[in-house]
């Protein structure tokens, strides 16, 4: 199953949010997984991003539609990389 990483941002709603409902982190988790996407490693930052997660999800589409789902509440800003292992890397290149 593919993985990425999403780096996110809080917003001024999103810290208020967090200031008073901190369990509101796990409960988004939770409504990921409802929507295919798992979280399976998740860390706080500091720096110009608030979160770094780990997460699989069965295609970049589902990824999108539930990113889409969480940005247009106005709590986060997120940026997505799709993660490569280095063996399928190694792989693909050996390929014609």
């Amino acid at each position: 199953m593919p993985v990425f990483l999403v780096l996110s941002k809080l917003t001024e709603k999103g810290a208020e949010t967090l200031f008073t409902r901190p369990e509101r982190i796990k409960e988004v988790n939770m409504e990921l997984e409802g929507m295919g996407v798992k979280v399976m490693h998740q860390y706080v930052m500091l720096g110009d991003y608030d979160f770094l997660n780990i997460v699989e999800a069965p295609d970049e589409i589902t990824l999108y539609k539930a990113l889409v789902a969480l940005n247009r509440r106005g709590t986060i800003r997120t940026s997505t990389f799709r993660l490569v292992p280095v063996e399928e890397f190694i792989e693909n290149l050996r390929k014609p």
